[in-house]
């Protein structure tokens, strides 16, 4: 998936592809898959900027656009007067590839550019953008805010206080991971798939496509269907392959691969020799649709 970031000290906007894995354990980054209305990351104001003529004609449906927003600014005097403050011009990919500016506008502008339209539709994106987009804004300027929202949307879907925590501590596991494959060179999303799956396979025995069969999934995240167990031993398979990468210092795929691989199978041999002493496997085929099952820390021997 692509996010697009304005540099300010460019005055340039660049494409910045996020890996799959990201995607997965940031539910709200599906607002940035609305293809209907592009956005910009402003590095300089740190803040998001939508385009306005394809906020207009999301909301009016308006075969013209920018004969609305003309008309629009003749109805609203204090809006025209404003205009200049509201509008900042962003290059933004235009419908021939190319990055073009585009008039754009923050939250704030956007929302005051809503009051002057009438449409049934307004109220619902408004609902839309104050959620994905002021409350994603909250939560960069402090991270914790993210993480008090995932606790309650996980509590909300009923999994366990300590499944909570060991998720919530292999996510930042997981982003350090990502970090340093992005150190190494990494940066496709079909890479990053690539090396999530040597790793899986490399300390579970099994493809992510395989593990999810096990587990019943077609899209949903398999992290969020892993019992405490499985959390601990994918986590022991992140943090070491992060500790051989900064250790080795990889570069390109090929390197990383290797390094990844290493990691897996330190977690690999763990859960063998547990396995071996338990005298059953530690795969689970319990999913999120029974989450009370996933928290495996209580259950007798």
């Amino acid at each position: 998936m692509n996010i697009y970031i304005y540099d300010d000290k460019k005055e340039k906007t660049v494409i910045v592809e996020i890996d799959d894995s990201k995607v997965e354990d940031n539910p709200d980054l599906e607002f940035f898959n609305d293809n209907d209305i592009r956005k910009v990351w402003h590095s300089g104001k740190e803040e998001w900027y939508l385009s306005i003529v394809d906020v207009v004609r999301f909301l009016t449906d308006s075969k013209d656009p920018k004969q609305y927003i003309k008309k629009m600014r003749q109805r609203d005097e204090e809006l025209s007067s404003k205009w200049g403050t509201i509008c900042t011009p962003l290059q933004m990919l235009a419908p021939d590839g190319k990055m073009r500016k585009t008039q754009a506008a923050d939250v704030e502008g956007i929302l005051r550019i809503i009051q002057s339209i009438s449409s049934p539709k307004a109220e619902p994106f408004k609902i839309w953008l104050a959620k994905v987009g002021a409350e994603r804004l909250d939560e960069i300027a402090d991270p914790e805010k993210a993480m008090q929202r995932a606790v309650a949307t996980y509590k909300a879907k009923g999994y366990s206080d300590k499944w909570i925590t060991q998720r919530l501590r292999s996510i930042e596991i997981r982003k350090e991971l990502t970090d340093e494959w992005q150190n190494s060179g990494i940066s496709s999303s079909k890479e990053y798939a690539a090396l999530t799956n040597i790793l899986t396979m490399a300390w579970s025995g099994k493809s992510v496509q395989a593990y999810k069969k096990l587990k019943g999934l077609r899209k949903e995240n398999l992290r969020d269907n892993m019992t405490n167990t499985e959390l601990a031993l994918n986590l022991l398979a992140e943090v070491s392959a992060t500790e051989l990468s900064k250790s080795k210092r990889p570069k390109g795929f090929d390197q990383t691969k290797e390094v990844t691989m290493a990691g897996g199978k330190i977690a690999g041999n763990a859960r063998e020799e547990l396995e071996r002493q338990l005298g059953r496997s530690l795969l689970s085929s319990a999913n999120a649709k029974n989450p009370e099952l996933l928290d495996d820390s209580e259950k007798k021997k």
